[in-house]
């Protein structure tokens, strides 16, 4: 079974959901269900790693999703990750970036699945008012519902793994 069919059939399940618009669905896309498979990220960062710019030299997971992408790209790759919260901690070193220090250096934003791409816009703005440029982001899934087109407009270029119209084919 190719990948892009192995990451549908592992998450999407059925059931009775509410999405987030409200709306009742019999059908839902668990995102979580492919990070949390071992073999199936290991196989998911195999992919990825053959994405990552040359120029890349830290790998900069967003959370919550994107930190494990990061993490199991970074273990294929050999590049340092850091961790991007959506607020900084109110205790300890207060910081919103965890791990790798980011400053002077060109980084990579990766993410789980883009819709609107407002996680790495805000991600993004944080780490360019530090000082630290980003020009690209990395993700499993461009959902096709604007992100890409909205990253563009503010300077981010989005590599995705899948488009939404593929793992569509794929149920096919």
């Amino acid at each position: 079974m190719n990948l892009a069919k192995r990451v549908l059939t592992k998450s999407k399940i059925f059931g009775e959901f509410t999405l987030r618009s409200g709306k009742k669905s019999q059908s839902y896309f668990d995102k979580y269900r492919f990070e949390s498979d071992p073999v199936l990220l290991a196989d998911i960062a195999a992919e990825m790693k053959e994405m990552v710019p040359g120029e890349t030299e830290i790998l900069a997971g967003l959370e919550m999703g994107g930190i494990p992408v990061a993490t199991a790209i970074s273990l294929r790759s050999g590049h340092h990750c850091a961790f991007i919260r959506k607020e900084a901690k109110s205790y300890g070193t207060c910081k919103y970036a965890e791990g790798a220090d980011l400053g002077g250096k060109t980084v990579l934003l990766v993410e789980d699945v883009v819709s609107s791409g407002g996680a790495i816009i805000d991600a993004a703005t944080k780490l360019r008012n530090d000082g630290i440029e980003i020009e690209r982001a990395l993700c499993v899934i461009d959902r096709e519902t604007g992100g890409y087109e909205k990253l563009k407009e503010n300077g981010i270029q989005l590599l995705s793994l899948f488009k939404q119209s593929e793992l569509d084919a794929e149920e096919k």
